[in-house]
């Protein structure tokens, strides 16, 4: 059975959502099967309801994460958990009104309306999609966000705990107030947001520029000359309150975020419940934003940093800063006007940017590997987590320091590569397959991506039609080749693309030439052989000496093949296939000792919460950050 990706991002975006209890909710069919006769019971269901609800809303983050954060910490670094590839499909990010709804043009429709049209008189209807800048321009011009003066108070308090004076702080989505704390003094501040006049009013701002960050360039970051302009690694802190409910491509201003951080910076992301300004700007916000409940809007949040740098956000976390008195809203929105709340609700998303590896660390390239790859289009996160051990596993065979500078260079290329990659039938040929072909061209001296390389990948993989003196009879005469012999044959041939050497191009020539005549060879000194491992140890031969210039000319390996023996020709074959099976266990081995490495580390951080949770317990004094000083504990009686 075969899916469309439409029902595909459906169904990873359900899975997705209901990985946590903090997702689950009853349906609003359920609760309006309820009969009239019934309705007596509406205040024990809205106290069951209530209950429940707070069992969802218990936090996800031990003592030891809230230690030196900001109150409300909701959910802790190792609680969040993600798909291996982004979950979402596009009408996610799309406000409803937008949504282009499936035609049903059935004739018995009309016949049971009563009338038939004539097709001639019809005009089609076309829907007026939201103007974004216009709307926040033009439409919202004078509209301000007020929220109310308790939501205000917790984000400030929040807020005073990761800003100080000194700082220079970028605040995407900017308007009239920022919420600062009150005497922060920043060194910058620079405000993007669609509206400059909002912005002019706007006290806190050093400065301020209009973009629309819903123009992005796929992949990449915020189309806007004016934000990349402000360089890379320049800000301290990245706010975003407010905004990301109208974001229609949150992964790339996630990405934009991540350049323009520090690293060690951190970036913030509040937001209120979703009814809090549903009829002054619901007509901007997203489908999503507005199908979610607040658990889910958290989580989903946090998605956004996983999948716009992956590792490269780090400390991520979700709080739950609403006041006390804040409304209290259930899953779908239902009985909110009896919860008796007063305040908006207020939650934060937030991480800091993580350290990129500028060089390889020898004694850890995986981690390298994977630092360097954050950020790169194309590649999924699962993509990611395939090819950084297998890079890894191929830098510890590196002998000169030549290679090992020249595949941190490839780096950059591997999106070209993937731009084919992912149009393979993943089932024919599969990720690993995948990930183990980017990594023996990147880790090929000869291999910079260059057009005829990448055109060469493309005609090797059947993606464009092969070239009728090369690739098609490449595909003719080694049809009967596993496809993991395919793979490794691939990787030998397309880094001798595109050098620009004569040489080389005679070489190229040579190979495909030799091919029939060096299966023959095998064929008759080795009767009983496979014609898969006949055409494997051919193109093995020709590869070691034929497409390398300068290592046998046609005549010598001519010579050379002849003279070979039945059981020598059957030694190769046996040769190659236990390189296949050793390097498939050096690989198990290698991932085998990261886990023991990673299971030490989290061996030792336990051993240090319980040292840390045993110190508290027997601590006498303790700071008090509302004195300044230190003050007693009273010890608590067991």
């Amino acid at each position: 059975m075969k899916f469309s990706s439409s029902t595909l991002h459906t169904l990873a975006l359900s899975l997705f959502l209901s990985g946590s209890d903090a997702f689950t909710s009853p349906s609003i069919h359920q609760v309006q099967k309820t009969s009239s006769t019934q309705l007596y019971i509406i205040g024990p269901m809205i106290r069951k309801m209530r209950e429940e609800q707070a069992k969802k809303k218990m936090p996800m983050a031990s003592d030891e994460e809230r230690e030196g954060e900001a109150p409300g910490l909701r959910v802790g670094t190792g609680a969040w958990r993600w798909p291996p590839v982004w979950p979402y499909s596009e009408a996610e990010f799309t406000p409803k009104e937008d949504i282009e709804e499936p035609k049903n043009a059935s004739p018995v429709t009309g016949l049971l309306a009563g009338n038939l049209p004539n097709p001639e008189e019809v005009e089609e209807e076309k829907k007026e999609k939201l103007d974004i800048m216009k709307y926040w321009q033009e439409d919202k011009a004078d509209i301000k966000t007020e929220m109310d003066a308790a939501a205000v108070a917790k984000l400030k308090e929040h807020y005073s705990f990761y800003l100080k004076d000194g700082m220079s702080v970028l605040e995407l989505g900017a308007a009239e107030e920022s919420y600062l704390p009150d005497g922060l003094q920043l060194e910058r501040h620079v405000g993007v947001g669609a509206n400059q006049q909002l912005m002019n009013q706007n006290s806190a701002l050093t400065e301020s520029f209009v973009a629309n960050l819903n123009d992005v360039i796929e992949e990449r970051g915020v189309n806007s000359e004016e934000m990349k302009a402000l360089g890379s690694d320049q800000f301290d802190a990245i706010i975003m309150a407010n905004t990301v409910d109208f974001l229609t491509n949150p992964r790339e201003v996630f990405r934009s975020a991540w350049y323009l951080l520090k690293p060690g910076g951190i970036m913030m992301v509040p937001f209120t419940n979703r009814e809090a300004f549903k009829t002054k700007f619901e007509r901007a916000q997203t489908k999503m934003w507005r199908d979610m409940n607040d658990d889910q809007h958290m989580w989903i949040c946090g998605s956004f940093f996983q999948f716009s740098a992956s590792d490269g956000w780090e400390n991520l976390k979700g709080f739950d800063c609403s006041p006390e008195d804040a409304k209290s809203v259930d899953d779908n929105g239902l009985f909110s006007n009896l919860s008796g709340g007063k305040s908006m609700n207020m939650f934060v998303v937030q991480a800091t940017k993580a350290f990129v590896d500028q060089e390889i660390n020898e004694a850890d390239p995986e981690k390298s590997f994977s630092s360097k790859m954050w950020l790169l289009p194309t590649l999924e996160e699962r993509d990611k987590q395939l090819l950084a051990p297998r890079l890894a596993r191929a830098f510890k065979t590196f002998t000169t320091e030549e290679q090992k500078v020249r595949v941190g260079e490839n780096i950059e290329v591997l999106p070209k590569i993937y731009e084919s990659l992912v149009k393979m039938d993943q089932f024919a040929f599969t990720f690993g397959m995948q990930a183990q072909l980017a990594t023996d061209l990147i880790t090929d001296p000869g291999y910079n991506g260059n057009d005829e390389q990448i055109l060469a990948l493309k005609m090797g993989l059947g993606l464009r039609t092969p070239s009728p003196d090369f690739w098609a009879l490449v595909g003719q005469r080694t049809a009967a080749m596993v496809p993991e012999d395919k793979v490794n044959l691939l990787a030998h041939i397309i880094p001798r693309f595109g050098s620009g050497n004569p040489e080389q191009e005679e070489a190229l020539q040579a190979f495909v030439a030799g091919l029939e005549p060096t299966f023959d060879v095998v064929r008759s000194k080795c009767p009983s052989m496979s014609e898969a491992d006949v055409q494997l140890v051919g193109t093995e031969l020709l590869a070691a000496e034929i497409l390398q210039p300068g290592r046998s000319t046609k005549k010598e390996f001519a010579l050379w093949v002849s003279s070979l023996k039945e059981e020598e020709l059957t030694e190769m074959v046996a040769t190659r296939k236990s390189y296949k099976e050793k390097a498939k266990a050096e690989m198990k081995q290698f991932q085998d000792e990261r886990q023991a490495e990673q299971e030490r580390i989290e061996e030792q951080r336990r051993k240090m919460i319980e040292q840390q949770k045993k110190a508290r317990e027997e601590r006498s004094m303790v700071f008090n950050p509302q004195t300044g000083k230190m003050e007693p504990v009273e010890q608590k009686k067991k």
